[in-house]
């Protein structure tokens, strides 16, 4: 049953070498990467089932045995993760079908769609720092793939900003990486767990200052967001959705593992700057997306400001804190996706997604501003949808460690961002749609093609609704995840128990 570790690494590698043999026949290519992804879901499903069962699961690959090997495991946590990236994907593709049908490089979209998954699932599962290097390049390389693809000039500038940053990230991230290993003589996660206690303070807090600063680029963090907004509004909206879901996640779960696993964190100056880094990220992030008007920019600076509020919990490092989290971060993974794949439709529909040019869907098309309004009060925070409960867990968690300045910047926060959703509500959906013609030719919509776009909005609606409304399993789980992140005898034991 290990090699249920492994699977969601190889089915999407897989599916991109055999999708690349069908990059000319797009009915084929759509076929291929829908059931990759579909299988990526089950094995998924399996996947959190096992651990939930039987607690944490390792497998070492080759016949090194940890921690000298490359060894793959999964707790509740990274095992969640796997699962929603491979909901994530599956929406994707078959949102993409439509959203980038006619593009001339659509096969290959396809392809990096499923190197990108691959990377992303290997972020989650890889049990040393080193392969979470080696992921995260991994993903590197297929996000600037799929930035560049059929790309115009701005598209160009804004991958080049993409990549720039995101190198001194990566770069920062292999100096630690010398550094650590050079002291320790290990880069197995669970092995730290025990080496890096015993390491001076000076040295432990270097090491942990550049592992921070360079999850935090990844993450999007205040004052190293900048890569953000500069990019992802000049994807298309599959992609942009992709990226916006799962990338600066895949920071953040770096941030939670490695400072729960590797480095003691609790009471350092550390922990007092992400406490103060959580609430600018949170403030500066939603009056970014206040001051835009196009679609994609407003959720854009969302996710920088909903990225505050998820690197809440390892900043107060409790268990209520991390718990919440958690659950935010699977919610926020569906609804940002959401939200974006809401905006292409209508970018698809209006011809532009600038907020001037759109108007009277609400009467034309009364199921999509339903659609919308689930995710959209969602991240706002309203009950009982999944993101109330989310951040009612880290405001609660704020209060009790008396933090009240961050459970007022959540809560102001959190009005803004209902002015926001408020302003792309009445503009594109309450105002009487605009006379004036559209910025460029828009191609009607099949009922194939509508059926492709709004499929997975209404899945991923449906799903915020299942959270919000049957919060408390969700929550449960969450809760024993963070109990596994504060106690990880288990996960190590199953790391260094697993045999070569």
């Amino acid at each position: 049953m290990n090699s249920l570790l492994v699977l969601p690494v190889i089915i999407p590698l897989g599916g991109a070498l055999f999708l690349c043999m069908l990059r000319k026949r797009t009915t084929a290519v759509t076929a291929v990467s829908s059931l990759t992804a579909g299988f990526g879901l089950t094995v998924g499903v399996m996947l959190i089932s096992l651990v939930v069962k039987q607690g944490p699961q390792a497998v070492s690959l080759g016949s090194w045995p940890a921690p000298y090997g490359i060894v793959f495991a999964a707790d509740l946590f990274s095992a969640a993760m796997v699962l929603i990236t491979w909901v994530i994907g599956l929406g994707i593709v078959i949102y993409s079908a439509a959203d980038l049908k006619h593009k001339p490089s659509f096969a290959h979209y396809q392809v990096l769609i499923q190197f990108l998954l691959a990377g992303v699932n290997g972020a989650f599962l890889t049990a040393d720092l080193f392969n979470l290097y080696v992921w995260f390049e991994v993903m590197l390389i297929a996000s600037f793939g799929l930035m560049l693809l059929d790309a115009g000039s701005i598209q160009i500038q804004g991958g080049v900003k993409y990549v720039f940053l995101n190198l001194i990230s990566t770069l920062t991230m292999l100096l630690a990486i010398g550094l650590l290993y050079g002291a320790t003589g290990m880069l197995n996660f669970a092995e730290l767990h025990h080496k890096t206690p015993v390491l001076s303070p000076g040295l432990i807090n270097i090491l942990a200052g550049l592992f921070l600063f360079s999850f935090s680029v990844k993450s999007a963090l205040f004052p190293l967001y900048a890569w953000l907004p500069a990019s992802y509004h000049t994807l298309p909206s599959s992609v942009a959705a992709l990226f916006a879901a799962l990338l600066t996640k895949v920071g953040i779960y770096a941030v939670i593992r490695t400072f729960t696993l590797v480095f003691p964190f609790e009471g350092t100056g550390w922990q007092t700057i992400l406490i103060a880094v959580s609430g600018l990220t949170m403030l500066t992030g939603v009056l970014g997306a206040a001051s835009q008007f196009t679609i994609k920019k407003i959720l854009s600076f969302h996710i920088i400001s909903q990225v505050g509020y998820i690197i809440i919990g390892i900043a107060l490092y409790t268990r209520l804190a991390i718990a919440g989290s958690i659950l935010y971060l699977i919610h926020h993974i569906i609804v940002k996706a959401n939200l974006f794949l809401i905006g292409g439709f209508l970018n698809r529909k209006f011809g532009s997604d600038h907020l001037s040019k759109m108007g009277g869907v609400y009467k034309s098309f009364p199921v999509l501003a339903v659609l919308f309004m689930i995710p959209a009060f969602s991240l706002a925070g309203f009950p009982p949808l999944s993101g109330f409960w989310s951040k009612f867990a880290v405001i609660r968690a704020s209060i009790e460690t008396d933090h009240y300045w961050l459970a007022a910047t959540a809560l102001i926060v959190s009005v803004l961002t209902i002015y926001s959703m408020l302003k792309i509500w009445n503009e594109a959906f309450w105002k009487p749609a605009p006379t004036d013609p559209v910025s460029k030719p828009v191609r009607s919509l099949s009922s194939r093609e509508a059926c492709l776009y709004l499929v997975p909005i209404a899945t991923f609606a449906l799903l915020t609704l299942i959270i919000g409304l049957a919060a408390e399993p969700f929550f449960r789980f969450a809760d024993q995840a963070a109990l596994q992140l504060l106690e990880p005898a288990d996960y190590i034991q199953a790391v260094l128990g697993v045999k070569g």
